[in-house]
């Protein structure tokens, strides 16, 4: 999603932009092909060739090492200027007032969101999100406002470069979410997951802004050396800025408080807690830095309808209703599940989970699996990808069913998207809800899965 969104950039600037890789799924496939950016579904060592000016090599990832890419070694081998994700971007910053939002979970999603508010009260921001949001004609943008809001990543900025992704984005203001470890393949310990995390607090400017959430794990201890001025957020009264007199529902409302003063009345179709908490922190941060009126923010809030891929709604004529969810943790995995929970804990939950992250494969982090479906009534496990294949610590797909099972009897396993759906065909009841988590491709899914129940329990044939 980050290189996606890095391409549509330099083609604004009027670069001729092409790609490769071997995994394409959607959203980023159509976008790239809606945008006209050309891009191979494979490695070649051909398509390094003498025209290009300029190599930009994806994050850390196993594909994209010399020693097994082919196209990564023709890069290196050539006297063309090769350069990260991360690098390029502060680059493109170099001249704006730059936001980074930073965190174990919920970037995209509040990354979009303040973008969102701006764009709405226009200020003309640019923007970089790793994720793409419903109504934005793209995930990223350079705009002539003097704001660049930017989703920063505490991973490796490449397979040469290990510093982090968000040292290089030039941070005057920042909005913490949470440090959570995560990345264990990575971050072995909890110590080396906040290493990166202290020094991107160190890089802030005594003129810049820490927005930080009170309440999100570890945050506390590493904004202590901030220079800058610090305002907190968080979900309870002990938080600054914080949310009272919360409504829930498919609309749900709350009252945004500053102290025991209340700010605004704000109304969301974002599901969770955990979004009630996102909208606070970009709150806090528009008003403390007085980019936007009360009235401004209450409309920008109101008409966010969130991001593909994180908690959106699937079907529009079912009475099942399917929702996909952005699982690379357990932690981005849980809040999933308990905005499903909160909203509809009258239902019954049928959930589609793929290990696609090293995390949810690592022998480490087996513990994750004794709760996190605990709330779901039937689980159907797809396939840990291929690649993972001989990674250190890396569990293979049965020995995962096997722990599932131990703790959720109703679990099935399926290896190919045929397959999935007819489990779903015999297990599925009317008013069900389904839940796709991953941070993968999920066998195409997403498309599949939401038109056979549209198909199935549609509701005209229901009414009838």
């Amino acid at each position: 999603m980050g290189m996606s969104a890095l391409a549509l950039l330099l083609k604004q600037k009027g670069w001729q932009v092409s790609g490769s890789d071997i995994e394409f799924y959607d959203p980023a496939y159509s976008l790239l092909r809606k945008n006209g950016i050309k891009f191979f579904k494979k490695y070649s060592k051909k398509h390094i060739n003498k025209d290009l000016d300029l190599i930009v090599v994806g994050g850390k990832h196993s594909n994209l090492e010399r020693e097994k890419n082919e196209e990564v070694r023709a890069a290196f081998a050539s006297d063309k200027e090769i350069k990260s994700v991360p690098q390029i971007l502060g680059e493109l910053g170099n001249k704006t007032e730059n936001t980074v939002v930073a965190g174990s979970f919920g970037k995209s999603t509040t990354t979009a969101l303040l973008t969102w508010c701006l764009i709405k009260s226009k200020k003309n921001p640019s923007y970089f999100i790793g994720g793409i949001p419903i109504g934005f004609r793209a995930h990223a943008k350079l705009d002539k406002g003097k704001h660049f809001i930017l989703e920063g990543d505490e991973y490796p900025s490449s397979n040469w470069d290990t510093r982090s992704k968000f040292f290089h984005l030039r941070p005057k203001n920042l909005i913490l979410i949470s440090a959570e470890h995560d990345h264990m393949n990575v971050f072995p310990t909890e110590k080396d997951y906040l290493k990166p995390y202290r020094k991107l607090i160190s890089l802030l400017p005594r003129n810049g802004l820490l927005v930080a959430s009170n309440e999100g794990r570890n945050v506390e201890k590493i904004i202590k050396s901030a220079k800058c001025r610090i305002v907190n957020y968080g979900f309870t009264k002990k938080s600054t800025w914080h949310p009272e007199n919360i409504s829930y529902g498919l609309k749900t409302s709350f009252d945004l408080s500053k102290g025991k003063k209340k700010i605004i009345r704000l109304e969301t179709s974002l599901l969770g807690n955990h979004n009630v908490e996102n909208i606070v922190g970009v709150s806090a941060f528009l008003l403390e830095k007085k980019l936007i009126t009360v009235k401004q923010l209450q409309n920008g809030v109101r008409s966010f309808k969130g991001l593909e891929r994180r908690l959106d709604l699937k079907t529009k004529k079912s009475s099942v209703l399917v929702y996909e969810g952005f699982g690379s943790s357990y932690t981005k995995a849980k809040s999933v599940f308990d905005a499903l929970k909160l909203h509809f804990s009258d239902k019954k939950l049928i959930t589609i989970f793929e290990p696609h992250s090293a995390s949810w494969s690592n022998a480490r982090t087996k513990r994750w699996y004794r709760n996190i479906l605990k709330t779901s009534d039937a689980v159907i496990l797809l396939p840990v990808p291929a690649h993972r294949a001989g990674v250190p610590n890396q569990m293979t797909s049965e020995q995962i069913l096997k722990i599932i099972k131990k703790h959720h009897k109703k679990t099935y396993f399926a290896k190919t998207e045929k397959e999935t759906l007819k489990i779903l065909k015999k297990i599925t009841k009317e008013d069900d809800v389904i839940a796709l988590v991953s941070s993968g491709s999920l066998l195409g899914l997403s498309k599949s899965v939401p038109k056979l129940m549209e198909k199935i329990f549609s509701k005209e044939k229901i009414f009838k």
